[in-house]
This record gives C-alpha cells, structure tokens and sequence, in this order.
C-alpha cells in the first residue's frame, strides 16, 4: 500500500473514470482504478464501486449531492450520541444545506432503538435515512432500517466507514443487499491509504454518484492513492485478513475488559 501510494502516481492528472478521461496517457492509471473498482465489488459484493472520493467526508458528500436537493430532509445518528459531522451537524455542510434530523441511543443501554428510529423517520419524514456512526461500538440491524426506510419513501445509507474491514472479512453483517448505497473510508479497518468509498447495487445510484464526485465536487482524482486501494482491496480478499480483522475484535474485547476493570464506564457496557 505504501510502495503505491508512495509511487510517481502522485503526478499523474486523469480528470475523469476509466476510458472518458481528459487528460492523455491514462491507459496505466485505468488498468490500477479499474482493478480498486473490481476488487471493492468483490469484496463487498455489490454491483458498483467509486474509488474516487478523497475522504469518508466526500464520500457522504457525493452522495447527497447525487440524491438530494438542498432542503431535503435527512435522519441520522445525532453527533453526540455517536454519529459523524457529516451526517447533518449543525456546524458541518450537511447540517447547513438538508434540513437534519436524528435518532438518538436510548439513555439506559446506550444502544439505538429501532422503535425510536421508526418514529423519528414517520414523524420528519426524510429523503435519506443514514445509518452508521463514529462512535457506536455495537452491531447495526440494517435490515429493520431498510424496512423504516421502504416505509416513508426514504433513501437508506449507510455509512460503514469505522467497521468496513470488520464486514470484508465477513465478521460484522454486510449493509448489502439492505441499503441502497454505502460509502466508507479505506485507512480504517480496511487497511488502506486515507480516502473514501461509494458502493451500491443500484445502476442509477451509481450513475448519479459518478457525476457527483466528477465534475460535481472533485477534480484530478489522487491516483497513487486509488493504486494503494487497489493494493488494499486485494490485501483483504486474502484468507490472512480475516485473521487480522479478528485479532482487531479480540483486542478491542480485550481492551475493553481492562478498562471496566479499571473502574472506566463503556458506552453501551461494551463491544
């Protein structure tokens, strides 16, 4: 992952997706962004892959930009309850073009309730339900969101930035085939170089997302970086990783016994 990123890629403009390119001598930078597109659709199984975005922030971003018009209303968990800026707080982009809307953890378990999603969605009544956070150390019931999203009309989205390495190594519930897209960072549990990820099983999602990234919110895409999530990508299809994504969980079970040992409180008694 290092050697790519690390690579003369770094030089290379090619505004564009593979074959519709603006720039010449983009036959080389297609054959690595093709692979990172084909590994991604292998490793989570779905159909569409952006490999583009620079970060998990313009990954969420792309996405609205793709789905939504700004006023739209959308419903995520609230920041300080464990959900991520870029799912409509009040000080991030989200939270200043969609009218944003959250679902919060119950005060005793510290986990989110499902009923308490479903009310929240039947009452604001959102264009795109998120699921996902940067702080829920618990499993996510993606098919119950799927199913409070079908009911008022909604979008559903998940972001799996935190836990993306964890579900390509088949050890926490894939959102496919429950959510309409996905989008994650690549350098946390996956691995990889620092950048983002917008997956999908939607051929018209992907449409739409491909032109919010490019020419919507990117330009040049960072191809030593799409080199080292193909290298990434490729890495977590071995049988090894599975076993890394497990010593991940171990040690965080692991961690957190000490920690309630040492008299520390765990958000949610856990992991």
């Amino acid at each position: 992952v290092l050697d790519a990123a690390g690579s003369v890629l770094t030089n290379k403009y090619a505004e564009g997706y593979p074959g519709r390119r603006y720039y010449g001598g983009c036959q080389y930078v297609d054959i690595a962004e093709n692979l990172a597109i084909d590994r991604a659709k292998k490793l989570f199984g779905c159909g569409f892959a952006n490999v583009q975005p620079n970060s998990g922030s313009q990954a969420n971003q792309g996405v609205f930009n793709a789905l939504l018009k700004p006023g739209d209303t959308i419903l995520g968990l609230s920041l300080a309850h464990g959900g991520h800026l870029t799912h409509g707080a009040t000080v991030n982009q989200s939270g200043k073009w969609f009218k944003a809307t959250h679902y919060e953890v119950r005060p005793d378990t510290q986990v989110v309730d499902m009923e308490d999603v479903r009310k929240a969605a039947h009452e604001h009544k959102p264009q795109l339900i998120i699921a996902g956070g940067s702080a829920y150390p618990r499993i996510i019931d993606f098919a119950t969101f799927r199913k409070i999203a079908d009911e008022v009309g909604a979008v559903f989205m998940v972001d799996m930035a935190h836990f993306a390495g964890l579900v390509a190594a088949g050890l926490y519930p894939s959102p496919f085939p429950h959510c309409h897209v996905a989008t994650t960072t690549t350098h946390k549990t996956l691995r990889g170089p620092r950048g983002g990820m917008i997956l999908t099983n939607d051929e018209d999602i992907a449409k739409k997302v491909n032109s919010a990234i490019f020419p919507g919110i990117q330009g040049g895409p960072l191809m030593h970086v799409i080199a080292g999530k193909a290298v990434a990508f490729g890495e977590a299809l071995q049988p090894e990783f599975k076993l890394y994504a497990k010593n991940v969980m171990e040690n965080a079970r692991a961690m957190g016994e000490v920690l309630v040992q040492a008299g520390f409180a765990l958000v949610s008694g856990g992991t």
